[in-house]
C-alpha cells in the first residue's frame, strides 16, 4: 500500500507496523496466517479509526477484481474491493440493478457493507441487505464461506479479510431526481414521514442556521407519476448541490430529467471527485423513525452551536434489518447525517453535544462516522452482540483482527 498512511480524509493516520498490498489471494492467505496482528481497508472513507490496527494493515485494493453475473439466480459475486461506480455499470449494461446506493458510488463494495453504510427510502434497507454470500481469509488462512449467517454481513473487519461477495440484484430501471427547496424545518413537525416517503429515495439537508429552510432531493422511478408534493416547497429553478453555494457541477442530474438508476440514486457523480467542498469529516446518528421529530426539535434547540461548524445536515429513512451489528437492526430508521468543516478540534465539542441532544432516542452511530459516544451505551443497542462475540471467536480464536476500536466498541 505504498503512500497509504491516512484515510480519505486525512483525519485517521494509520498506526500500522506494515502495510500491505496483495495481489493475489494465495499472497493474502500466506500474510494473513503469518501475521500476529491484521486488518483490512478498502478505500479508506471511513472517518472513525475503525480499520486501524497496530499489526499488518492490508488493502483489498489490489486482488484480483471480478464481477460475475448470475441472471438465473438474479445474483452477483464481486470482489469486496471493487467499486460501486465500476459495479453498477456492469450490471446495467446486463439488464440488472441494485436496488439502492449510497450517496458516493466511489465506495468499495466490501467496505460498504461491513459497516452498515445505506442509502435513502422508507422502503429501502441498506446496502449490506443485499449480501446473500460471502467469502474470507479467516485467522489461519484458511478461504472460507460465511453464507446464510446474518451476523457475519456487518461485521467491521473482526471476521476476517473478505475478499468477495454475492449480492441479490433486480431488473435494471430508470429514475428522475428534482430538488425542492425553501421547506421550513416547522413543516416538518406533522410531515417529516409524508416528505421521507415522497418518493422511492429522498434526502433532506438544512444547515441549522439562523433562518434555517431545506431543500428536498427526491428520487423518483421513471414509472411512478411526477411528484406533486404535499409539502411546502418550491421546485429548484436550476441544478444544486447539498451544501448551500457550492458548484453543482459533481452532482448527479436534477431538474426532472430521466436516466438510468446508478445516476440518480446517488448525489455525486462517479467520473467527478465525491465533493466540491474540500476536505470534510462526517458523523451520523441513527433514530427510531417514532422518534425523529423529537429527535430534530433536540437538534434544532442547540443549532446555533452546529450551524457554526457545519457544512450541511442530511435527513433520511432507512427500513430495518435483521444484521446483528447493522445500526437499523429490527429499527426503521432515520439516519441524522452531519458533515462538518475539517476541523476535528472544533468539531468534537459539537459532536459531543450532538450525542446528549440525541441521548434520549437511544442513537446507534454510523461504525464508519466520528463519534465519541460511551462505549457502553453503543453496546447496549445491539442486542445480538453477545452472539457476533461468539461468531467472532469462531472465525477468529486469538483476536487477529481485533483493532482498539473494535476493543472499544465490541
Amino acid at each position: 500500500m505504498t503512500g497509504r498512511r491516512t484515510n480519505w480524509a486525512g483525519n485517521v493516520r494509520f498506526t500500522a507496523a506494515e502495510l500491505h498490498s496483495p495481489t493475489s489471494i494465495p499472497e493474502l492467505q500466506a500474510l494473513v496466517a503469518g501475521a500476529d496482528r491484521v486488518h483490512a481497508v478498502g478505500g479508506g472513507h471511513s472517518f472513525s479509526d475503525i480499520a486501524d490496527t497496530s499489526g499488518s494493515l492490508i488493502s483489498t485494493l489490489s486482488l484480483p477484481q471480478r464481477i460475475e453475473l448470475d441472471p438465473g439466480r438474479s445474483s452477483v459475486r464481486v470482489s469486496a474491493g471493487v467499486t460501486y461506480t465500476d459495479l453498477v455499470r456492469h450490471l446495467d449494461s446486463r439488464g440488472f440493478a441494485l436496488p439502492n446506493l449510497a450517496s458516493l458510488p466511489h465506495l468499495t463494495v466490501g467496505g460498504a457493507c461491513a459497516t452498515g453504510t445505506h442509502g435513502s427510502g422508507v422502503g429501502n434497507a441498506s446496502l449490506a441487505t443485499a449480501v446473500t454470500g460471502m467469502e474470507l481469509v479467516t485467522a489461519d488462512g484458511d478461504l472460507v464461506e460465511a453464507t446464510g449467517e446474518p451476523g457475519a454481513v456487518v461485521h467491521l473487519g473482526a471476521l476476517g479479510v473478505v475478499t468477495s461477495l454475492t449480492l441479490e440484484v433486480v431488473p435494471a430501471f430508470t429514475m428522475r431526481q428534482t430538488v425542492f427547496e425553501g421547506l421550513p424545518l416547522a413543516a416538518l413537525d406533522g410531515g417529516l414521514d409524508a416528505v421521507l416517503s415522497a418518493a422511492y429515495s429522498v434526502s433532506v439537508f438544512t444547515d441549522w442556521g439562523p433562518a434555517a429552510q431545506a431543500q428536498v432531493w427526491a428520487k423518483q422511478r421513471a414509472e411512478e407519476p411526477d411528484l406533486v408534493p404535499d409539502f411546502p416547497a418550491r421546485p429548484a429553478d436550476g441544478p444544486r448541490h447539498p451544501i448551500g453555494g457550492q458548484p453543482y457541477d459533481n452532482c448527479t442530474e436534477q431538474l426532472g430529467v430521466e436516466g438510468r438508476w446508478y445516476d440518480r440514486l446517488p448525489h455525486f457523480r462517479a467520473d467527478a471527485p465525491p465533493s466540491s467542498s474540500g476536505a470534510e469529516l462526517q458523523s451520523e446518528y441513527l433514530v427510531g423513525r417514532a422518534d425523529a421529530v423529537p429527535a430534530l426539535h433536540a437538534l434544532a434547540a442547540v443549532g446555533d452551536r452546529i450551524h457554526p461548524v457545519l457544512q450541511t445536515c442530511e435527513i433520511r429513512a432507512v427500513a430495518a434489518d435483521e444484521l446483528w451489528l447493522s445500526p437499523f437492526y429490527r429499527r426503521d430508521s432515520v439516519g441524522l447525517h452531519f458533515t462538518w468543516f475539517p476541523d476535528l478540534p472544533a468539531v468534537l465539542p459539537v459532536v459531543g453535544l450532538v450525542e446528549r441532544q440525541l441521548g434520549p432516542f437511544a442513537p446507534r452511530p454510523h461504525w464508519g462516522k466520528i463519534f465519541t459516544m460511551d462505549p457502553d451505551a453503543v453496546r447496549a443497542q445491539y442486542p445480538r452482540l453477545p452472539d457476533f462475540r461468539v461468531l467472532a471467536r469462531r472465525y477468529d480464536p486469538a483476536g487477529k483482527f481485533g483493532t482498539a476500536f473494535t476493543d472499544r466498541y465490541l
